[in-house]
């Protein structure tokens, strides 16, 4: 069996599903986690870096798009196309599909909107997690996860 961990969020309200993303981001990082975020496109990847600097006042989370910044990289790594490099901790997968080097990573984190399109996509990413026989956990997230 799989030592692959994925953590299903789901939302029950029609919170946005990119702030849940900076609350779970924030917490990994100071937990001290890597986290790679792999997005649809570079206009999502924008939105979330553009959001964890302003989603909270009191929050600094160093992070940025893949491609760009230091080397070596913050520990939040944000990208939508390429592999990402010196990343194996956490896959934040804000994607509609799983991406193909998701196994590098010990643990993914699936957030599912509250809509049928997000529900449905979620549900053939659990299916395909399940055959994998990754461990599969679900959270029901009726607001946005405490710090």
């Amino acid at each position: 069996m799989s030592s692959i961990r994925v953590d299903f969020y789901l939302l029950a309200s029609s919170e946005e599903t990119s702030l849940v993303a900076c609350r779970l981001l924030e917490k990994a990082y100071l937990r001290g986690h890597r986290v790679f975020v792999y997005c649809n496109n570079q206009q999502e990847a924008e939105k979330i870096d553009e959001l964890l600097w302003t989603f909270k006042d009191n929050s600094f989370i160093p992070h940025n798009l893949q491609g760009e910044g230091p080397i070596p990289p913050p520990p939040i790594q944000i990208g939508y196309t390429n592999e990402p490099r010196e990343f194996d901790d956490i896959l934040l997968n804000l994607n509609n599909e799983i991406p193909i080097f998701h196994s590098r990573f010990r643990r993914i984190i699936e957030i599912i909107g509250n809509d049928e399109k997000a529900k449905e996509l979620g549900r053939l990413r659990y299916r395909e997690y399940r055959k994998k026989q990754f461990e599969l956990q679900t959270h029901e997230i009726a607001t946005t996860p405490a710090n």
